[in-house]
């Protein structure tokens, strides 16, 4: 209860209770968050004993970096329902995420600058060149624009975005300087031509057209996910359901039979199929730690499935 008569106080006895200056209150005011109860006869502001709460709630709704319009919306639901509605809810969730987002660009800025710091001076100029078309946080889109192009055309929506899943990684939030670089060397990668004019599709894609490509992609998936279970175990190349599952995507894709001449045209025809080693092993490096044993990517599942294969038919790993 203010000290006055008639229960009301001045702008200044206000200010002074809650701590900030008679120009902030006069702020909130004007913009309605801080109504008046009345003016004295010289026109000064009085204020009711429920304005020292209103006025502490909305200091604190603004320490949150709340913009006024949302601390509006915030106290016009108290007023109404009672805080039932759920905007302070909503609020504090959308800080909760810019503010994850923001520290997320601090760290990989952090791992950025370590990156530079350890590495040997001659090589500094180059390696800014590589981080300095990051951007803070990283964005996957230009990966995912890569593989688009890649894949065949008119391929169903869903296959593609499954596959998108699988071939784009997701940057960590608090990466090492190591992982920083790889990220930006994939996307240096997929900026430019790859070991030639352009990055070429497998023959895969022009055997199984856009359909066929869905059905063949949708059985590797399993097959990858599989070996790369194996792989986990460290479990060298062998025949069993990993590869038995790689095959068959292949042969329904085509529609043919699995035999063991199939087998044998699919072993060589893999092995000459274009590769994109380098993108897979940037891959490993970025989802992975340096201290773990390499996270399997499909790059390395498939190479794995692919010697598996060459093991089955008693061939000689192919040479990529």
């Amino acid at each position: 209860m203010f000290s006055s008569y008639d229960g009301l106080c001045g702008i200044g006895e206000l200010a002074e209770r809650a701590g900030v200056s008679v120009k902030t209150v006069r702020f909130y005011s004007d913009n309605g968050l801080l109504p008046e109860a009345s003016r004295s006869v010289g026109g000064h502001r009085r204020y009711g004993p429920d304005s020292l709460g209103r006025l502490r709630m909305i200091r604190s709704l603004r320490t949150l970096d709340l913009p006024v319009s949302t601390v509006r919306r915030i106290l016009d639901e108290e007023d109404t329902a009672g805080g039932a509605g759920g905007a302070l809810e909503d609020a504090v969730a959308g800080q909760l995420r810019t503010l994850g987002s923001q520290l997320t660009a601090l760290r990989w800025r952090e791992a950025a600058l370590r990156s530079v710091q350890e590495c040997p001076v001659a090589e500094r100029p180059g390696r800014l060149r590589l981080i300095g078309t990051l951007t803070t946080p990283p964005d996957t889109a230009p990966l995912a624009r890569f593989w688009r192009a890649w894949l065949p055309a008119r391929m169903p929506a869903r296959a593609v975005t499954a596959f998108l899943d699988a071939a784009v990684p997701q940057p960590p939030a608090d990466p090492e300087p190591a992982q920083v670089l790889a990220f930006a060397g994939l996307c240096a990668m997929v900026s430019r031509p790859c070991e030639g004019d352009e990055v070429t599709q497998p023959h895969a894609h022009e055997a199984a057209g856009a359909r066929g490509s869905a059905v063949l992609y949708a059985g590797l998936a399993e097959a990858y996910d599989l070996a790369g279970a194996e792989m986990r175990r460290g479990r060298e190349p062998y025949a069993g359901d990993a590869l038995d599952g790689f095959v068959d995507a292949y042969a329904s894709a085509g529609r043919t039979a699995d035999t063991g001449a199939f087998r044998f045209g699919l072993a060589r025809r893999l092995a000459a199929d274009p590769r994109i080693d380098r993108y897979w092993e940037l891959t490993s490096e970025l989802v992975g730690r340096r201290s773990e044993r390499p996270e399997p990517t499909p790059g390395s599942a498939h190479d794995w499935l692919l010697a598996a294969l060459d093991a089955q038919l008693g061939k000689a790993p192919s040479v990529r």
